[in-house]
């Protein structure tokens, strides 16, 4: 199973591109907005290859007739995609462009809120199937938002500073989900708690 691609753009399509990777060409689906978050590939500009280098988290889809990869920028969004994959009635496509529609923490939110304008614009999937969805994967997004939390060091170092779960998860919620430095974490958590 191939899990991780890093190599150089060959050649860039509206649903794939092909990477280099050690001499061998891989296609690779994405969706709509990771493809626009692509620097140019080998063949865009004509006589001076600018290669692009890229690194993607796969879904190797393996089936009795076709074996397909499917890349994302963050393990986040791949998490996001194969939890999707796996809801009857959504092929790899759909999940492809549903995991990716903004950003990870907005759309596990209005999934939540059941918002159904959630999937607004995703081909073939209107409100009586978006709801669907949104009611098989609240419990998912759930379970999976514990099993994140639980290895989260900025919110047990602040458990063990006194706060409750609850208080440090809220205070980390407020955090721009770029920020990744723990210690800057626990600062600006504490700044949201008032300390």
């Amino acid at each position: 199973m191939i899990s991780f691609l890093e190599g150089k753009v060959i050649l860039k399509k509206d649903k794939f591109v092909i990477i280099e990777v050690a001499g061998i060409g891989y296609k690779v689906f994405l969706s709509r907005q990771t493809l626009l978050k692509l620097p140019a590939s080998a063949e865009a500009s004509a006589g001076k290859p600018q290669i692009a280098p890229v690194k993607f988290f796969i879904y190797h889809d393996i089936r009795e007739d076709k074996s397909d990869l499917y890349g994302f920028l963050t393990y986040e969004e791949l998490e996001f995609f194969e939890i999707l994959n796996d809801i009857r009635g959504i092929g790899p496509k759909a999940a492809l462009e549903i995991s990716v529609v903004g950003p990870l923490e907005k759309i596990k939110d209005k999934i939540l809120k059941q918002d159904e304008n959630v999937f607004a614009g995703i081909p073939g999937i209107g409100s009586k199937r978006a709801m669907t969805i949104i009611l098989e994967l609240t419990g998912k997004i759930k379970q999976l938002g514990q099993k994140s939390s639980s290895a989260d060091e900025a919110e047990n170092a602040l458990v063990q500073l006194g706060f409750s779960k609850q208080q440090a998860k809220e205070a980390l919620s407020h955090i721009a989900s770029n920020i990744k430095n723990t210690e800057e974490r626990i600062k600006l958590a504490l700044k949201n708690l008032g300390k």
